[in-house]
């Protein structure tokens, strides 16, 4: 392990031509130095340089000639990284879940809303580095580009410290987590988390296609099925579109070994 982790310090010590100014005074009165950012978080970064480009968008490079590498390769990383440690997470401290349980439960934490609120919970927001045209779009604000800078963060604390550092990183935020996503069951979206697989998967977006609605006006029932390209993976009923589509993509679930 000792001889890897040398190995990884060269990778990112070799990219001294690609790193970001750390001074945000000049030019950014008002985000946070990635200094300060990682002292307030408690964060064990000997090059302060992975961090601030872990907080720098592509639109802050297209305005910065100078600067190389933007954080989307943190943010591949990072994802990578996400998806085994709240795995991990999950088998260690849910041994009463079973494989479709895990799977729902870790696309929940780790969806697009839920990784932007643990970037608001950290104030990762005062120490993005955007464009001018980004910020004044609101960009520090937007669930995306929160979630992408979480994630860009985690990759280069993974390079910085391992996965052990990534998991004492996270563990108190998915504990807290656990409190609110993971606790209310009955906020479970068949519709949302097939979707999310599904494009996980690079298998394109669900379609769902009414094939027959039956029964009087005031009592109609809607039978809907759910097709994955070409191939129909879940059929569902219910008093309105929404109610069978649902249905639907809960039976693809079950079908899939998702639920």
């Amino acid at each position: 392990m000792e001889r890897e982790s040398h190995t990884w310090v060269r990778d990112w010590r070799s990219l001294s031509s690609r790193e970001v100014p750390l001074s945000s005074e000049e030019n950014l009165p008002e985000v946070e130095s990635p200094r300060d950012l990682a002292e307030r978080l408690g964060l064990p970064f000997n090059n302060l340089h992975l961090l601030a480009r872990a907080m720098t968008h592509r639109s802050y490079v297209n305005e910065h000639p100078e600067i190389l590498e933007d954080n989307e390769r943190l943010e591949f990383l990072g994802d990578a990284v996400l998806d085994f440690v709240v795995g991990a997470w999950l088998y260690n401290h849910c041994p009463e879940m079973n494989e479709g349980g895990l799977t729902r439960s870790r696309s929940a934490l780790v969806r697009t809303e839920q990784l932007a609120e643990f970037a608001r919970q950290l104030g990762l927001d005062k120490a993005m580095r955007l464009g001018r045209g980004e910020l004044a779009a609101g960009g520090r604000h937007r669930p995306a580009l929160l979630c992408a800078t979480f994630e860009a963060l985690i990759g280069a604390l993974y390079l910085q410290g391992g996965i052990p550092a990534v998991e004492k990183f996270v563990s108190p935020l998915l504990e807290k987590a656990q409190d609110t996503t993971l606790a209310n069951p009955e906020a479970f979206d068949p519709k949302s988390f097939l979707q999310e697989w599904t494009q996980a998967q690079k298998l394109g977006t669900p379609r769902y296609v009414t094939v027959n609605i039956k029964g009087p006006d005031h009592a109609r029932i809607f039978e809907v099925e759910v097709r994955i390209g070409e191939e129909t993976y879940g059929h569902g009923a219910g008093p309105s579109k929404h109610a069978a589509s649902q249905a639907a993509a809960q039976a693809a679930l079950e079908r899939l070994g998702l639920a």
